[in-house]
């Protein structure tokens, strides 16, 4: 009995420090947001977050390590709905299309949600490459996943699959910045954009079907 009531106080005090640092990560995402990274303090995040400064630094021991909280949340978000958009019940040629515009449409909203974080987020570009490794390697199997139930439908003609999972990632990658800033697809709607993409997803995966998806 002892031994269940500690477990459950364990239990409860993790959920409370998850709550606590989840809520300072998001007040930090907002002043990043509003005010820029460079112009936000930590006592900024205290203050906004009510929180004190003890428990901000017990959490963080600087504004870089939220920064990097900040971003990881923001990916972990992205993969989520990665995931759920490759758990739906379609087929693989359906989904991988459904994945990449999934990719760019979030990481565009979510640039665009945090105000002027844009501009850190598009300057610090290699302090988010750092971050995003483990997001990229999942972005990866995620793709692999969905190529390799192609093959074994016999929807696909691909020889190495991890290979050209790499290839869609490193593509969709390159696609984020153009696509976040309007320089590409900015005066197509979201059909005609699709439709350019499930060209090119077709005709680089071999697709053995003639019909296409509308």
């Amino acid at each position: 009995m002892h031994k269940n009531i500690i477990n459950v106080q364990f239990f409860l005090k993790k959920m409370t420090s998850s709550k606590t640092r989840n809520k300072l990560i998001d007040v930090a995402r907002q002043l990043f947001a509003k005010d820029g990274v460079e112009n936000t303090t930590m006592n900024d995040i205290a203050l906004a977050s009510k929180k004190g400064r003890r428990t901000l630094y017990t959490y963080f021991k600087c504004k870089e390590d939220i920064y990097v909280a900040v971003v990881e949340s923001e990916l972990d978000k992205l993969f989520d709905k990665m995931k759920k958009a490759a758990e739906k019940e379609n087929e693989p040629d359906k989904k991988i299309v459904n994945l990449i515009m999934t990719h760019l449409d979030i990481v565009k909203e979510a640039v665009y949600r945090n105000g002027t974080l844009r501009g850190s987020f598009f300057r610090d570009i290699w302090k988010v490459e750092k971050v995003r490794k483990s997001f990229d390697q999942k972005e990866i199997v995620l793709y692999k996943e969905v190529l390799d139930e192609g093959v074994q439908n016999n929807i696909f003609k691909i020889e190495n699959t991890q290979l050209l999972a790499q290839i869609i990632h490193f593509c969709v990658k390159g696609l984020e910045v153009p696509y976040t800033r309007g320089i590409i697809a900015s005066d197509i709607d979201d059909s005609i954009a699709m439709k350019y993409v499930t060209d090119i997803v077709y005709g680089a995966l071999g697709r053995n079907r003639v019909e296409q998806t509308n």
